[in-house]
């Protein structure tokens, strides 16, 4: 069986505009779209009385969220091949769970408002940092989340250099028929002299643009049809991915994950990006 796309939905604003990417996202793949409501009602039963018999209210709530979700997925392309399901479970780890056999993992940047937003947040931030798959936090405006701008961005890093950031960013481009931008910051060490600043400045430009150069053909698939624009830019990493997301559709960047670690692994950069880009975000896990 092909592996889904997996999409988390609570009925939030937020998660609509997740299912609505998703959904275009799965019809461009073609690979079938997937619906998760985590719901932990089994924790209220007995507290509250069932409004529905025998069922509890909150599991209704979460089916209801479930079904209008795929009507709505129905309504904007009936070609993509839609299922739903409401788990006993915490978001976490439900997501976590799935993404051992998804094809990605899509989540929306805000929650309900309030402390269900907070909360939505952190598990988004959770999701992207543990995940076994790619996982896309769908924010930014209607025309960054829709395509408009055709530009896929990538983020390259000396730290990370994630082949499977590079094939998926490919993959993107090319099923969206658009140039991919592939972006490598660069800085001057501050104790280096101003005499020997011009020609240092330089020499870090060259350095960069050629490891970025070498990072991409050695991790680019072959016999892709994707334009493609390299580009070494002065300045720290978060602040310059930041701004190439403004006319972008969609900004492709690794994660490390490292055998044996325990804990988060998502990055300083990765963080910023996830909280300010002005476009959608999949990060790109990497054994190491």
């Amino acid at each position: 069986m092909e592996s889904p796309l997996v999409v988390g939905v609570d009925g939030s604003e937020s998660s609509l505009q997740a299912v609505d990417w998703a959904t275009d996202e799965a019809a461009a793949r073609g690979a079938p779209l997937r619906l998760l409501q985590a719901s932990l009602w089994e924790q209220y039963e007995g507290r509250r009385p069932h409004v529905f018999a025998g069922r509890p209210a909150e599991k209704v709530m979460a089916e209801h969220i479930v079904a209008s979700c795929a009507e709505r997925v129905r309504l904007r392309n009936p070609d993509v091949k839609v299922s739903g399901e409401v788990v006993p479970d915490d978001a976490v780890t439900a997501l976590l769970r799935e993404g051992r056999e998804a094809f990605a993992l899509v989540t929306g940047s805000l929650g309900r408002g309030g402390l269900a937003g907070r909360l939505l947040g952190s598990v988004g931030l959770a999701v992207a940092a543990r995940a076994a798959c790619p996982v896309i936090v769908v924010r930014g405006g209607e025309r960054n989340r829709t395509g408009v701008f055709g530009r896929v961005v990538l983020g390259v890093d000396e730290q990370n250099e994630s082949a499977a950031a590079i094939r998926f960013a490919f993959a993107e481009a090319e099923v969206r028929g658009c140039p991919l931008h592939a972006v490598r910051a660069w800085r001057c060490p501050v104790f280096e002299s101003e005499d020997g600043a011009r020609d240092s400045a330089r020499e870090h430009r060259e350095r960069a643009s050629m490891f970025l150069s070498k990072t991409l053909n050695r991790a680019m698939p072959d016999g892709h049809g994707v334009q493609v624009r390299r580009q070494a830019v002065e300045g720290p990493a978060h602040r310059i991915l930041l701004e190439s997301t403004a006319d972008a559709d969609l900004l492709v960047v690794g994660a490390p994950r490292r055998n044996g670690r325990q804990g988060l692994q998502l990055g300083r950069v990765n963080h910023a990006l996830l909280h300010h880009s002005a476009c959608p975000v999949a990060v790109v896990p990497q054994t190491m």
